[in-house]
């Protein structure tokens, strides 16, 4: 039987937030962002174990105010993340060890369920990496430096991506120890999510899978209404 890793991000400062908290420990309806996240995987039959990624200095309080509060037995690990995202990550993917599947989540994802982790289950069991996603519903422009219309995409081939991003345990660690190597060598990479880590450093292809519209990440005041408002 696989074995299957979550790693879960919550490091991230969330300026965009404008508040003291970070975006991931502010809560809705009397609990932390972070913990919907945690509380998906922990529920999930096939999740075996949840790596939490955080900063130094919150270690303690994910610990004590978060896993063990509220009974998340499959936080195996807590660790620190890192400047960047990617760092982070793949901090996420040494601890994650002898594991055949990890799913990185953002952890300022409240949304994410168990029909969204089954379709990544079934993608990554086919394809060997697949992302959450959905088709866009706007018109999407492209723009040139000086801030005109430069061409129109097809509506149907554009996707708004979110997460749980789905891999390969070895075939995602390997991209990653590429890109750190690079990075470390002094090559601009620009990477924003781990499937273009994937596509950089594999050449190999990402499958997309349905996520959910309701699926939203948590970056402003304005979203944490919203997720107020989803959670009824």
């Amino acid at each position: 039987m696989e074995k299957s890793t979550a790693i879960v991000l919550s490091a991230g400062s969330g300026k965009r937030m404008n508040s003291i908290t970070a975006k991931q420990y502010l809560l809705i309806k009397g609990k932390p962002v972070i913990y919907y996240s945690l509380k998906a995987f922990q529920e999930c039959p096939f999740i075996d174990e949840i790596i939490l990624v955080t900063k130094e200095q919150d270690i303690n309080y994910c610990r004590t105010k978060i896993t063990e509060r509220y009974g998340f037995t499959k936080v195996k690990h807590i660790i620190s993340g890192g400047k960047e995202r990617y760092h982070s990550v793949y901090n996420g993917l040494l601890a994650a060890g002898d594991c055949d599947f990890v799913y990185i989540h953002d952890g300022a994802r409240p949304f994410v369920n168990q029909n969204i982790l089954a379709r990544s289950r079934e993608g990554v069991l086919t394809y060997g990496a697949c992302v959450a996603g959905m088709p866009v519903k706007d018109t999407i422009k492209l723009s040139d430096e000086s801030g005109f219309c430069a061409g129109t995409p097809r509506r149907s081939r554009v996707w708004q991506i979110q997460t749980p991003q789905t891999f390969s345990y070895p075939l995602i660690k390997e991209a990653y120890e590429k890109l750190m190597r690079d990075i470390s060598l002094g090559i601009d990479v620009e990477v924003t999510d781990d499937a273009q880590v994937f596509e950089y450093a594999s050449q190999g292809k990402v499958k997309l899978v349905e996520g959910a519209y309701s699926n939203i990440k948590i970056t402003t005041p304005e979203d944490l209404k919203i997720a107020e408002s989803l959670f009824g």
